[in-house]
């Protein structure tokens, strides 16, 4: 091996991600996979029902704490009444885990028709955002719509429990928003 002084070109990056060798510009770039511009398809809700997965992880070590607890406490260090504790605190996250884990059982679709006979005049836009209430955490659609003229002319806001699909409480307003501005 010659014992030259490495030149430039040994010093430049690998090619990949970063910058360019000879570009002065750096730039960031999102992975593939949350890069939401290339998502094609209808985005689906997660369901509060995998809260179960998560209550049966903490119901699990719990037994083992209390098990380890019964089998080696003799009043030593290493296995003492803290793992009694830890297991009460994990078997009431469980308890709390399984009652928040109630099924999705009204999707967007579904809590826009219920809005649409709410208020009572054609939609034209149209927004739904999921919400929970409550302690144990109800899932709940908010949607948000227009009339259908142009421009809208009433507009309303629309709360339906994502449990039942009733319809827990609405308002309808003429559209205060100056349209008069903006060109059809």
């Amino acid at each position: 091996m010659p014992d030259d002084p490495a030149t430039p070109s040994d010093l430049e990056p690998a090619a990949g991600p970063g910058p360019t060798a000879g570009s002065d510009e750096i730039h960031d770039e999102l992975p593939a996979d949350l890069d939401v511009t290339g998502f094609v398809g209808p985005y689906t809700f997660p369901d509060n029902g995998r809260r179960r997965t998560q209550g049966l992880i903490h119901l699990g070590v719990a037994t083992v704490l209390v098990a380890l607890w019964a089998a080696f406490a003799d009043g030593g260090v290493l296995v003492n009444d803290g793992y009694l504790v830890v297991a009460g605190f994990l078997a009431a996250a469980a308890a709390y885990s399984f009652a928040t884990a109630r099924r999705l059982q009204v999707r967007e679709l579904d809590a826009l028709a219920a809005a649409a006979r709410e208020v009572g005049f054609p939609i034209g836009h149209a927004s739904a955002q999921m919400a929970w209430r409550g302690f144990l955490s109800v899932p709940t659609w908010r949607v948000l719509v227009y009339s259908a003229d142009d421009p809208p002319t009433k507009r309303g806001l629309v709360v339906v429990d994502g449990t039942t699909g009733e319809v827990l409480g609405s308002a309808v307003e003429d559209n205060p928003e100056d349209w008069s501005e903006i060109e059809p």
